[in-house]
């Protein structure tokens, strides 16, 4: 028996937002578009990529044009997406292609491996096809300059940012739920600035920035050292065994938010609930359920 219920939640990142209009219309633009291919019958699979790669287009975002530099002046991105079958793939370090989360696709259903890295990602997404693209906002090559000029190594300079708030702990995600009741998580991140080159974050490692079973679908922002040692995306979903998606969020963050971990996290469970929530002073997302769209960007629906 079909399940009626379509909806789609997508976040544009965790940290302190700045150009909270900017955000809300790049998470409505892709949001809408993502919902009207549900109702017109696509999958979750095909509305989270069509939600993801507008947001990756998006300068505004930390991911795909938008990415961060590393301390070396490289654009090094990590991207996944998980079925609620458990069907899976990734990119770590991909760098070169304007849209990391559909090379992370084509891993799942190309190829028997679940994660590609480095230069093996780069040279199978040249194989698929995917163009040499090699843009670098200069947005991006200011924020690493703010961080060479404080003249700090690079951790101590990157956990006072983190701890501060300060710094846009940047992915960008959505869940879908069809109306056939499949699940589709998709994440995608620009990474920190002044990072390492080869540092891998969360969000293409399945069960820490991206999960889903046929209890639901999470993806999450914040980061992603400590959301990799909490495996935040899997332990919210587990708890959807027993729990609707809002309350195993709550429940997930309350628990990081002791540990002092700044995250946040969109899913539905396989009931069409949704749930959000976050732990840093600013998270942007929306949601559209019910041809009702609604879009946050500090916890105060714009």
């Amino acid at each position: 028996m079909e399940n009626r219920t379509v909806g789609i939640i997508c976040h544009g990142g965790a940290g302190t937002i700045i150009d909270k209009p900017a955000y809300a219309d790049g998470l409505k633009t892709a949001i809408e578009e993502g919902y009207r291919l549900l109702r017109q019958g696509a999958s979750a699979m095909d509305a989270v990529l069509k939600a993801v790669v507008m947001l990756e287009d998006n300068p505004v975002f930390n991911a795909g044009t938008g990415s961060s530099l590393t301390i070396d002046g490289t654009l090094e991105m990590d991207a996944g997406i998980m079925c609620q079958n458990g069907r899976f793939g990734g990119v770590l370090c991909i760098r070169g292609v304007k849209n990391p989360i559909l090379v992370a696709e084509r891993v799942m259903t190309e190829t028997d491996h679940l994660i590609l890295a480095g230069d093996g990602a780069i040279g199978f997404a040249r194989k698929m096809g995917f163009a040499v693209y090699e843009m670098i906002t200069e947005r991006a090559r200011e924020r690493l300059e703010e961080v060479k000029k404080a003249g700090s190594p690079f951790f101590p300079k990157i956990n006072r940012q983190i701890i501060a708030g300060t710094e846009k702990l940047g992915t960008v995600g959505a869940v879908a739920i069809d109306r056939n009741g499949n699940i589709v998580a998709a994440t995608s991140s620009g990474g920190i600035v002044g990072r390492m080159t080869g540092r891998v974050g969360d969000s293409g490692i399945l069960g820490a920035g991206i999960f889903a079973s046929p209890y639901g679908g999470i993806s999450c922002t914040g980061h992603g050292e400590e959301i990799l040692r909490m495996l935040l995306a899997k332990d919210i979903v587990d708890r959807m065994k027993t729990l609707p998606a809002s309350t195993a969020i709550t429940l997930a963050l309350a628990e990081a938010k002791q540990k002092k971990v700044l995250c946040g996290a969109i899913g539905f469970d396989a009931r069409g609930v949704i749930g959000y929530g976050y732990t840093t002073p600013d998270m942007a997302y929306g949601y559209k359920v019910a041809d009702r769209l609604f879009l946050f960007t500090d916890g105060k629906k714009v």
